[in-house]
């Protein structure tokens, strides 16, 4: 199995949300993402790589040849709204 680690920006398209956290700060950037955690992120740099990588695990239902880990530093508040666009893509990230 190959072990693969993404940061949720290169999975998804955090410009907005790290402007808010740069400019207003931690707090102000929790209270966006919790306001908008049923918005879809968009895919960012990372998301095409990831997503024909995790396809590979289609060869072969039995076998899971691809892990994907998401690094982040979001608290498990912010990171619903990841989680959230990682069910809507169906991506296989546990």
């Amino acid at each position: 199995t190959l072990l693969s680690g993404v940061s949720s920006r290169a999975l998804f398209d955090l410009t907005r949300e790290n402007e808010i956290y740069e400019s207003k700060g931690l707090e102000a950037y929790c209270r966006y993402q919790l306001d908008h955690e049923n918005d879809i992120l968009n895919p960012g740099t990372g998301f095409a790589l990831i997503e024909s990588m995790l396809r590979i695990n289609d060869i072969d239902k039995d076998q899971r040849r691809i892990e994907v880990v998401i690094v982040s530093r979001n608290s498990a508040d912010t990171s619903l709204r990841i989680s959230n666009s990682i069910n809507h893509y169906e991506l296989d990230i546990t």
